[in-house]
């Protein structure tokens, strides 16, 4: 399988499939494709699989698109900024943030990624629920933004405003941390809390998180006045 990613910030991932090969996708996700590929439909490895999905704001159903003849498939960004390619092998997956995952191909499978602490979920941007993508192959993902990629040592971390990370190996361990001294919490404007992420193992982290994008947006639209005038 062949993919190259075109658009600059509007990135379109494009996949020349041989016969036989194919690739998996939420339902809605293809933008075009050659005749000689073939959509099919599925739960995604059954109910609890599907349900698992919803949680995570992603499509209950999964496309897979298998080519007949050698053809080509795209796949558009919902966002401006980046499309990551992360190749996944046995005992090296990847835990990305809700809502990121664009496609994928070869033996990959996914479940749902839940914090193990609570303040995790309540103060870090990322939330209680992230996926995880396990097996053999090619994961590829939506990142607002611009993608940075960090390898993070053992007995190290990175330290990142919350909703910044997209992505982290497995190996990685997230904690949320109140910022240190009283006037940086309150004068500092980076907020209450930070995310840390452990090593050892690689965090990807985007520039443009869509949430604060849509904040800062909010802020120069009109609002209705209190008497209900526009």
């Amino acid at each position: 399988m062949e993919y190259k990613i075109d658009g600059g910030n509007l990135p379109v991932l494009k996949m020349l499939l041989q016969p036989g090969e194919a690739v998996e996708c939420e339902s809605g996700a293809m933008s075009w494709m050659d005749n000689e590929i073939e959509m099919q439909t599925t739960t995604g490895g059954g109910l609890g699989k599907m349900l698992g999905r919803m949680f995570t704001q992603e499509n209950a159903f999964m496309n897979t698109y298998v080519a007949h003849r050698t053809g080509e498939i795209a796949f558009s960004a919902k966002f401006p900024g980046s499309i990551k390619a992360v190749r996944v092998t046995p005992g090296n997956g990847i835990i990305v943030q809700k809502g990121s995952f664009l496609a994928s191909c070869g033996n990959i499978q996914s479940e749902v990624y839940i914090h193990q602490k609570l303040g995790r979920g309540l103060f870090g941007g990322e939330g209680f629920l992230m996926r995880r993508f396990t097996g053999d192959g090619m994961v590829f993902l939506e990142v607002d933004g611009s993608a940075h990629e960090y390898e993070i040592p053992a007995g190290d971390c990175k330290i990142v405003d919350t909703g910044y990370v997209a992505a982290m190996s497995e190996s990685c361990r997230m904690e949320i941390k109140t910022v240190k001294g009283i006037t940086n919490m309150l004068f500092g404007g980076e907020g209450l809390f930070n995310t840390v992420v452990y090593g050892p193992g690689k965090v990807i982290l985007q520039s443009m998180p869509v949430v604060s994008t849509a904040m800062l947006l909010y802020q120069y639209m009109p609002h209705p006045s209190n008497n209900g005038n526009s």
